[in-house]
């Protein structure tokens, strides 16, 4: 298989995901989103919220280093959502000393208040987009992902 991947392109890609990563982390578009979803959450935790019900069960340092949010403001964070009864926690099954936060009932009910404000958003911006280039952009992002996850390397 021949690779065109030059530098030029590999700057393009890259200032691409940058563009897309700014405007999502911006807490102004998270505002319109629970705003538009007619549900009252607070910014800060609405993209913790999302993420434990996108990945399931997850450990507060894993949802942490995925946010680039310090343990204790996250675990806090999570403390909030459990008090509101969206997530609870629960002991890992690999490890019963640690604790994973999950979703409950009330919070899914929420996160598809807030998936179906996403789709209305989406509209718009594909609007002028073909059929087969959403399905082209859809299967070439998940397949992106998941060569960025394999090839991630940890931090020490």
């Amino acid at each position: 298989m021949h690779n065109i991947l030059t530098s030029e392109l590999l700057r393009d890609l890259h200032g691409s995901l940058i563009d897309i990563v700014s405007v999502m982390n911006r807490p102004q578009r998270d505002a319109v989103m629970v705003l538009e979803a007619g549900i009252a959450l607070d910014r800060a935790v609405f993209p913790l919220l999302v993420m434990v019900e996108r990945l399931g069960s997850i450990g507060i340092v894993d949802l942490a280093d995925r946010v680039g949010r310090d343990y204790t403001t996250v675990s806090r964070q999570v403390t909030k959502l459990e008090s509101l009864g969206f997530v609870e926690r629960q002991s890992a099954a690999t490890d019963g000393r640690v604790r994973e936060a999950v979703i409950t009932a009330s919070g899914k009910a929420l996160t598809d208040k807030i998936d179906f404000a996403r789709e209305a958003m989406a509209g718009t911006i594909f609007d002028d987009w073909a059929d087969q280039d959403i399905a082209d952009l859809a299967r070439l992002m998940r397949r992106f992902a998941d060569a960025v996850q394999s090839d991630h390397v940890e931090q020490s």
